[in-house]
């Protein structure tokens, strides 16, 4: 955390400076109000910790003056006086808690960690709202335990300008994380513009970003901004950033840590102010050690990342991912209640989804317009989930005591359709009982 200490007497200042930073806080050690007012007029504190006597004026003072500037960070009042006159008073103008002299580092550090956890459960419930607010079809957040972890760093990075990378396989939604980060942010109110940086033409990625001046090539009739000054007071997000080519990748990490572009064919650079939030599928750490990816870029881009999980790393989060996805679409589609037959779950059980949640998301929306009688069948789903014949059969998936029980339940299935409904002439067609059938319908996988 970082922390901001006041107090006048110099050597516990020093002391309590001291254990701070070898507790893993960075600490800011000033001994009088108006360095404490100054300090947090100019800083990004955590927490703020202030001796109620100063040489110039209290500390309930600054208290009073931080919370009349808007300053909202928890303040910890420290006293030589246990008397509850003094705790009162400094709490009712804006103490978060106070601590009695002498003070023992570990009080203070289970303050503070009381203080961070409080804090990390109000940026949360924050995220939770703004959810709620927002509309539910934008964004799905797994539930489970990756998904928490998720909503835990969102919750962490979402109300800060830090740059941040998100990485993960093609397909488990990147783009929409990205989204859930900017419309979390202090920045929700300004525009969000993604760029794909593998779908813009080399020769003309920098005027596209970084806009050009009348006259700077053949057909520039007229001046054009660029998507960065587009994404001023927003959020810019560069997905694919891995196909940049290094060239392109130097201009890009000036912009960034300047704050400045220079328009194509331009003379003077233009002020931008962005957040920057990155995606790649491709491990960029790699790529640094295969030189085709610059390291200072690397570097910058680095600031916090969040790595996404394949689908198939949490099967358990299938039926959310359906659900939501169901609800996404269906009202383009249909009219009625939407379900999906055994067989489609069993399918989706085993099935890898290499494509991940986009491969999902447009399998259902297939399934959507193809289903009839608002359920989804096999045979809504493409061609490389069905069950087909021969060698290529689906029972390649899973283990082999899950290959057979697909095989037999969908044999069964498509002979009981054969038959109109009728399981006891499926069960004679097949050479097995009607028992026997039932039974193997009732296989959990």
């Amino acid at each position: 955390m970082k922390l901001l200490l006041v107090e006048d007497e110099i050597a516990q200042r020093e002391i309590l400076a001291m254990e701070l930073e070898e507790l893993g806080h960075q600490t800011l050690a000033v001994g009088t109000g108006v360095e404490a007012v100054d300090a947090l007029e100019k800083g990004d504190f955590e927490v703020a910790i202030t001796d109620l006597n100063l040489p110039d004026f209290d500390g309930i003072e600054v208290i009073r003056r931080a919370r009349a500037a808007g300053n909202d960070l928890p303040i910890l009042v420290i006293t030589a006086y246990a008397s509850l006159k003094t705790a009162i008073a400094a709490i009712q103008v804006g103490a978060t808690d106070y601590l009695i002299k002498p003070i023992r580092i570990d009080d203070l550090s289970r303050r503070l960690k009381q203080i961070e956890d409080l804090e990390r459960l109000s940026q949360e419930n924050m995220l939770l709202r703004r959810l709620v607010q927002q509309e539910t079809k934008s964004y799905w957040l797994p539930q489970s335990a990756a998904g928490e972890h998720l909503m835990q760093l969102i919750s962490k990075v979402g109300s800060s300008d830090l740059t941040v990378l998100v990485t993960g396989e093609s397909g488990t939604g990147k783009g929409m994380t990205s989204r859930l980060l900017h419309s979390v942010s202090p920045r929700s109110e300004g525009a969000f513009v993604c760029v794909n940086c593998g779908a813009i033409p080399e020769n003309l990625i920098e005027s596209e970003l970084f806009g050009y001046a009348k006259g700077a090539f053949t057909g520039a009739t007229r001046s054009h901004k660029g998507l960065f000054a587009a994404a001023s007071g927003g959020t810019l997000f560069l997905d694919e950033i891995s196909n940049l080519t290094f060239a392109m990748q130097a201009k890009l990490l000036q912009a960034i840590e300047e704050k400045v572009v220079r328009p194509v064919g331009a003379t003077v650079d233009q002020a931008v102010d962005v957040r920057f939030i990155v995606a790649t599928n491709r491990s960029l750490e790699e790529m640094v050690k295969e030189g085709s990816f610059r390291e200072d870029l690397f570097f910058r881009l680095n600031v916090f990342q969040i790595l996404l999980p394949s689908l198939r790393e949490q099967k358990e989060v299938l039926s959310s991912a359906v659900e939501y996805f169901l609800n996404k679409h269906s009202d383009r589609h249909v009219d009625q209640g939407l379900t999906l037959a055994p067989e489609v779950w069993d399918l989706f059980s085993v099935y890898d989804w290499p494509g991940n949640l986009r491969e999902l998301e447009n399998v259902i929306e297939r399934a959507l317009v193809l289903c009839e009688k608002g359920v989804v069948t096999v045979a809504d789903l493409p061609p490389a989930l069905q069950l087909p014949s021969g060698e290529d059969a689906r029972t390649m998936y899973g283990t082999l005591k899950e290959r057979v029980q697909i095989f037999e339940r969908f044999t069964i299935m498509h002979a009981i359709e054969a038959t109109g409904g009728d399981r006891a002439i499926a069960a004679e067609g097949m050479g097995i009982s009607l028992s026997t059938l039932y039974r193997k319908l009732e296989e959990d996988l």
